[in-house]
């Protein structure tokens, strides 16, 4: 019983050490690792190389498909290419289960220690995670050579032994073991290494082992799949691709197993060795024979999960991938995609509100007004999907785009309620009493809500580029809008003082207006704030004056 504990407890152990080797890795190099991904799927063959490398350090095929996923999500890449990546993130962790299989035992307690002074040393900053992942490495080796001294133990004891004797193979059951366990463990790295350590050590069968290993693999894709069960049509389409080709490729493998043994086993003596080249084996064969079928299978997986129409669902969060929070790094990027989104829809109503106050469309106000409850969902979506993202992992340039977010939502949350307010105001003050502005005071108005979308578009641009030169002209439209609407509130008084009848029964309304809509401006330049301070650009009670001609520095520069 103490055996059986002690080989449980070294495969907790080695489960452990590979979440924190991956966990660890896409902290420190998330973003890097998605710009690779990002721009290397420009053909199948790049793409599947970039797979195999980004894999290779993040030890989880799982995890670069949940990044994959996310560019198909968001647009960045087409759903052929995203399959691509995956087959070569499948070469990629088979490489690793043939490097972990090496006696590397001997770096375990170097691996420990130092990660454990770089991480007690410095927890918050890139070199505390990176003894983190080293941590993480030092505890697999340690697990795996527990693993091979509990099996080792437990196979010289006379039951085992004859229970070992009277197992025969069956693969169908070995291939859903080892789907359940790769599940299970969140991770098909860790139980290949399981399975090729036991095998080594005499605890089960080759055979029953790669049955264990097919299993394992197709475990890894179904865990994907089960991962973006709740995203976006569009993020699941990949992992269920993926998930298709290791289906397939198992049924192909299972009569090959006997021929592996057969032929291969003369010419590797080392039964671990044995294993984890049969599961690399088996990721080539895949790789090779779907590499030019990844827009067949694309087409065959859309047709089973077609788009639906995003124009119908305008206030449903589109970008907000529930299987991106394990990467904070990505999370972040969903999240102010999804801010962008919110921002859409208060343009939409922006650009109405005009067509209201022209052409007294009370429908149109009726819509209009409805689409700020969708502003507020998408406000509500946000913020709840940022509070699930651990603070704690993210570096100080995510931290800060977080706040950046949190804030640009509030704006826009806020734009929308002073919009619904405005055309409840028009709808009651100049719609149902059947009054109209001054030919001078609509035009007006047309100038300062021109200029209004004109700010929110560059506002988006600031909060997505993070420009300090635009981030610097979005607040000084703050002054010269401030400006307009005094010298516009002094020209309506003159109006009155000429006593034009229009502009005497809209005077109140008005006034209001051109108020309202200096306050959406000031929400509009509120987005500049953050950029700006984080370049250092913003003196304690004014902007700091520094001349376009001199070139701002860029906030990467800033924040170096």
């Amino acid at each position: 019983m103490k055996h059986l504990l002690n080989l449980l407890a070294a495969i907790a152990l080695l489960v452990w050490g590979t979440h924190l080797v991956r966990t660890g890795i896409l902290r420190v190099f998330g973003t890097n690792l998605r710009n690779v991904l990002a721009h290397s799927a420009a053909n199948r063959w790049t793409a599947a190389i970039s797979g195999l490398g980004v894999t290779a350090l993040v030890q989880s095929s799982t995890a670069t498909a949940l990044i994959v996923s996310s560019f198909v999500g968001q647009g960045l890449a087409s759903l052929p290419l995203a399959l691509a990546v995956m087959l070569g993130a499948d070469v990629g962790t088979s490489l690793m289960a043939v490097v972990f299989s090496f006696d590397l035992s001997w770096l375990s307690p170097l691996f420990i220690f130092v990660g454990v002074v770089l991480f007690l040393s410095r927890q918050t900053n890139p070199v505390g995670r990176i003894g983190r992942i080293l941590i993480g490495l030092g505890l697999m080796l340690l697990a795996l050579r527990l693993v091979a001294a509990s099996t080792e133990i437990m196979t010289q004891s006379p039951a085992v032994k004859a229970l070992l004797g009277s197992i025969t193979s069956e693969l169908l059951l070995e291939i859903t073991v080892g789907a359940f366990l790769s599940v299970v463990a969140y991770s098909s790295l860790a139980i290949v290494l399981l399975t090729a350590t036991m095998a080594a050590s005499g605890l089960i069968p080759l055979e029953p082992a790669l049955g264990l290993v097919l299993g394992a693999n197709l475990g890894s894709g179904l865990l994907a799949v089960l991962t973006t069960a709740k995203s976006a049509v569009e993020v699941r389409q990949v992992p269920l691709g993926n998930f298709v080709f290791k289906a397939v490729g198992v049924v192909i493998a299972i009569p090959l197993v006997g021929l592996w043994l057969r032929y291969a086993r003369p010419y590797v003596q080392d039964r671990a060795t044995v294993v984890v080249l049969f599961h690399l084996s088996f990721n080539l064969m895949v790789a090779v024979l779907f590499i030019g079928l990844t827009s067949f299978v694309a087409r065959v997986v859309t047709q089973w999960l077609p788009k639906p129409d995003k124009t119908l669902v305008a206030g449903r969060p589109h970008h907000l991938d529930p299987s991106a929070l394990a990467t904070p790094s990505l999370a972040i990027s969903c999240a102010a995609r999804e801010a962008l989104h919110q921002a859409d829809v208060v343009e939409t109503m922006m650009v109405g509100m005009l067509t209201v106050i022209k052409n007294n469309d009370l429908a149109l106000a009726q819509k209009l007004r409805q689409l700020d409850d969708d502003v507020d969902e998408l406000y509500s979506a946000i913020k709840y999907y940022l509070t699930k993202i651990s603070r704690e992992a993210l570096g100080e340039e995510e931290s800060r785009r977080w706040t950046d977010i949190i804030s640009f939502t509030i704006n826009m949350e806020q734009i929308g309620d002073i919009i619904e307010r405005i055309l409840i105001d028009i709808e009651d003050k100049k719609i149902k009493k059947g009054r109209s502005f001054s030919a001078a005071g609509m035009a007006e108005i047309c100038e300062l809500h021109a200029r209004l979308i004109d700010n929110l578009r560059l506002g988006m641009s600031v909060f997505l580029n993070g420009s300090v030169r635009d981030a610097q002209k979005l607040l000084e439209e703050k002054a010269r809008f401030r400006d307009l609407e005094r010298a516009y509130a002094s020209t309506h008084l003159t109006r009155l003082s000429g006593n034009t009848m229009q502009s005497i029964e809209t005077s109140s309304l008005h006034i209001d207006l051109i108020s309202d809509l200096k306050r959406i401006n000031s929400h509009i330049c509120s987005i500049a704030y953050p950029i700006l301070d984080s370049a250092g650009a913003l003196a304690p009670n004014r902007l700091r004056q520094q001349s376009l001609s001199e070139g701002p520095p860029s906030v990467s520069q800033a924040r170096s």
